[in-house]
């Protein structure tokens, strides 16, 4: 099944993403949540490829397998980084033949300890020239792409990352998912702006509980996200209380997708850490709240 069929029914999609296990231990963690969360009935899930410039994975198998095993419809994410466009057509080829039908196709992140992203010889740049090259190719995928509603932290200005998203669009993206954030006003307005420069795909809502200080800490400097001031002083005054941190941020994410929901989202995207506990607490207290 195609994602954007789901974005664009009656009811909000809930999906969740994961990042491929390094150890057997980690694994079967894995497996462990994707049993608990299949039970939530999402609409899609996707797996992350690699971060902060590491070199990506071949993840076709893990995704292959999650379709398989769990029935559901799952998606691959993709990135620039370290491979040439003969390799990432390759990957391409491999994730068509394995059954998978939708790709986030990623620029990827530079290497940790650099700033800048640079391809590898006979790479590509820009996340718009690989949407490209997926269609170019006629390859059979249905294309999602990332969105930063408070801006890249690597362009000057919101403006500017706009028109990336809009040169990511016009190459062919199906659907995005932004970043996280924890202000719903920064996702109302950037949907505002997207629509005003001609950009109408789905925009999908991405959410991340807060369960951990150190976590939120690292996280928001990664990707720029603003943590409210209210959240912020009373993250500060439980940082050493992991179940009251678990709490407030079950509530906090609880609270924002119910006005997203509200609002008309066409579906929230969890990043789930690959744990289950709190994106059951949330998706449970919407259903039950809302009926959805």
């Amino acid at each position: 099944m195609h994602i954007p069929s789901l974005l664009n029914g009656p009811r909000p999609t809930f999906s969740f993403e994961f990042y491929p296990p390094k150890t057997a231990a980690g694994e079967a963690s894995l497996m462990s949540t994707l049993n608990e969360l299949s039970e939530l009935e999402p609409g899609f899930v996707s797996v992350t490829c690699g971060a902060a410039g590491t070199p990506q994975g071949d993840i076709t198998e893990l995704v292959a397998r999650i379709q398989r095993e769990h029935g559901l419809v799952s998606m691959a994410h993709l990135t620039c980084t370290g491979l040439t466009v003969d390799a990432l057509s390759d990957r391409l080829e491999r994730l068509a033949g394995a059954g998978i039908r939708n790709v986030l196709a990623l620029r990827g992140d530079p290497p940790a300890g650099t700033s800048s992203f640079e391809p590898v010889q006979g790479g590509l740049r820009y996340a718009s020239e690989l949407v490209a090259l997926i269609h170019e190719r006629k390859h059979p995928f249905t294309v999602g792409g990332a969105a930063y509603p408070e801006g890249h932290v690597e362009t000057a200005s919101r403006d500017e990352d706009l028109l990336h998203l809009k040169a990511k669009v016009d190459a062919g993206l199906d659907f995005v998912i932004t970043q996280l954030f924890f202000d719903n006003a920064f996702y109302f307005d950037f949907v505002e702006r997207c629509r005003k420069v001609g950009i109408t795909v789905p925009i999908v809502p991405g959410i991340m509980p807060i369960t951990n200080y150190a976590q939120v800490q690292r996280f928001t400097r990664m990707c720029g996200a603003t943590v409210p001031m209210r959240l912020a002083l009373q993250l500060e005054k439980i940082r050493d209380q992991p179940e009251a941190i678990m709490q407030l941020g079950v509530a906090h994410a609880t609270v924002q997708c119910l006005e997203l929901l509200d609002r008309g989202v066409p579906g929230i995207h969890f990043y789930t850490l690959n744990q289950s506990p709190a994106t059951r607490m949330i998706v449970s207290a919407l259903r039950g709240r809302r009926g959805a």
